[in-house]
């Protein structure tokens, strides 16, 4: 991790949350546990099946302030990553934050999921967006065959699972992981990675 980098992003981002209001005033005290750290957990899910993400692409589906895609941008400066939103002035914070950290592999586009068209990326991110049934229709038409669709989920998870079956079946898609993990907060403060893929069966 690049702590200057970080530290500088933190900076840039709390200056324009104090315009646009990006999180609560309340969670700015924990910006690093909540947000960053929460964002860079998607290091836990390159790690456990070895991938080596350079020179793939990443689109995160309503990346709001920027979470996870501006974190994983900074952590992956060869994985090409396109921030998601429907909202303009949130674009147009992620813009700014590129802008003066000068990072040149993260790319925006201010448009619903629903209305991308022809295009297809290797992973597909989405935090604190929406249920996995809504979420699943979204993501697993814009999804690379081989790719891997990551959501950033609370210990709910196997409840939204459990609800989204029948959207499972309809897209062909299978649930090939939950990895567990847990941020540095002094209350128990577990989160889950959903990782699903397409079903080859």
């Amino acid at each position: 991790m690049d702590k200057q980098k970080f530290e500088k992003y933190a900076q840039i981002f709390l200056e324009q949350n104090s315009k646009l209001n990006l999180i609560s005033k309340n969670d700015e005290k924990f910006l690093w546990e909540k947000h960053i750290i929460d964002s860079l957990s998607f290091e836990n899910f390159v790690a456990e099946y070895k991938l080596d993400i350079s020179g793939k692409t990443l689109l995160d589906i309503g990346s709001g302030g920027g979470f996870p895609a501006v974190p994983i941008a900074i952590n992956y400066p060869n994985t090409d990553i396109t921030a998601l939103d429907s909202i303009r002035k949130k674009i147009n914070a992620i813009e700014e934050i590129k802008s003066e950290l000068n990072l040149s592999n993260l790319h925006t586009i201010c448009e619903r999921a629903e209305n991308i068209k022809n295009k297809k990326y290797d992973f597909i991110t989405s935090r604190a967006v929406a249920s996995l049934k809504v979420l699943i229709p979204y993501a697993m038409p814009l999804l690379e065959n081989n790719g891997y669709f990551v959501v950033y989920k609370s210990l709910k998870a196997k409840e939204e699972i459990s609800d989204a079956q029948n959207v499972i079946k309809k897209y062909n898609a299978k649930i090939l992981n939950i990895i567990e993990y847990d941020l540095p907060l002094t209350e128990n403060y577990t989160r889950n990675l959903v990782v699903i893929v397409h079903d080859k069966k």
